[in-house]
């Protein structure tokens, strides 16, 4: 008989493993379900083509369970010229409803690559006004560090040093 034990860091094919946490980092399975909203003085910087899109200390993180950070910058920061309203819309069982945004920026164009919420659930009103970007698509930093991407290419999540996994967005990982 096959065994059902899962590979890698898995106990069982419902609970990962969590990485160790080291010094100064935060363990993406200390993060609450339903998500938590938090202000964020961290700089916050996002580029595309090589050029700032936008850049803040203004922001506002979302941490939800298995996920990094998601990071939103308010709209004020950015440059509005770069953004186009994109078509479609996403729904998120938290926040609500997302309008996508195309940004052109240093000759790249980023189709549908940030997104808002214009009008969220009244836990994450302070996300209204604000846009989250992919750091798949685009170069993003936190306090100057490079972002890694959280796997998948359908999550936002921002990964930096200070994050401690495994993150959801792998094959294999819509169960968590």
């Amino acid at each position: 008989m096959p065994s059902s034990k899962k590979p890698g860091p898995f106990r069982s094919s419902r609970h990962p493993e969590p990485d160790p946490v080291a010094d100064g980092q935060e363990s993406v399975w200390e993060y609450p379900r339903p998500p938590a909203i938090e202000a964020t003085a961290r700089l916050l910087r996002v580029e595309l083509g090589g050029q700032v899109v936008g850049e803040s200390a203004r922001g506002v993180r979302v941490l939800e369970t298995s996920h990094p950070p998601t990071y939103y910058v308010p709209l004020a920061d950015c440059d509005a010229a770069l953004f186009t309203e994109a078509h479609g819309r996403s729904f998120c069982e938290w926040k609500g409803v997302a309008q996508y945004f195309t940004v052109a920026a240093g000759g790249v164009v980023a189709e549908a690559g940030a997104w808002t919420y214009t009008d969220p659930s009244p836990t994450f009103r302070s996300i209204v006004d604000h846009v989250a970007f992919y750091p798949s698509v685009f170069s993003c930093f936190v306090d100057g560090e490079a972002v890694r991407p959280q796997p998948g290419g359908f999550y936002g999540g921002w990964i930096t040093s200070q994050v401690a996994g495994p993150c959801k967005g792998e094959p294999g990982t819509e169960w968590w």
